[in-house]
């Protein structure tokens, strides 16, 4: 069964302006996101703390208490694999380029935005998130798979090494069904 077909990305906005935040629900209100949105940084990390982490994050840059980038790097440090976009009416470029550098920051956009750059840039973030995660699962399953491998090769040398013959067809050793079944009951009883 497909999980993924189910997956319902999470954005999350944040900024002090509730009028920014209220654009940002109607702009994305027809998406397929489950839209958050947190009215500064210390209010999104307690959101982040208590539903866990979300796809993306869009932040304003200057909020008070603490700023877009600050917190970002909290979220970078915690939650890495969240993609992080800056908004801002007020940009300080030398902080954004260094944020841009650091990789605490995927993106960023100026206020006012447009709708259409925004939702499209929206989209690719979720999308290079979801190659991200998928990556990251596969690289995954190789480790295991490899680590399996080296494993039923200590316990039966050679097993899996693999021949060709002078047409370059795959040979594989002679194995009886018989042991085959073997080698799979002895492998499951040990991984239990």
């Amino acid at each position: 069964m497909d999980t993924q077909q189910n997956f319902i990305p999470k954005v999350l906005f944040v900024d002090d302006e509730p009028g920014v935040l209220n654009a940002m629900q109607r702009l994305f209100h027809d998406e397929p996101y489950e839209l958050l949105t947190a009215s500064g940084g210390p209010a999104a990390l307690m959101l982040l703390q208590e539903t866990g982490a979300v796809q993306l994050i869009i932040s304003d840059y200057r909020m008070p208490v603490m700023n877009g980038s600050e917190f970002l790097q909290q979220v970078m440090q915690r939650w890495p694999d969240t993609r992080r976009v800056i908004l801002s009416g007020f940009p300080d470029t030398d902080v954004l380029l260094t944020a841009l550098n650091e990789g605490r920051v995927h993106r960023f956009f100026s206020k006012p935005w447009d709708d259409q750059n925004l939702k499209f840039a929206i989209r690719a973030a979720i999308e290079k998130y979801d190659l991200e995660s998928e990556n990251r699962r596969l690289l995954a399953t190789v480790k295991q798979q490899s680590l399996e491998i080296k494993v039923v090769e200590k316990r039966y040398p050679g097993i899996s090494r693999v021949e060709k013959d002078e047409q370059g067809v795959f040979m594989l050793p002679d194995i009886s069904e018989e042991e085959i079944k073997d080698m799979l009951n002895a492998c499951e009883k040990e991984a239990c």
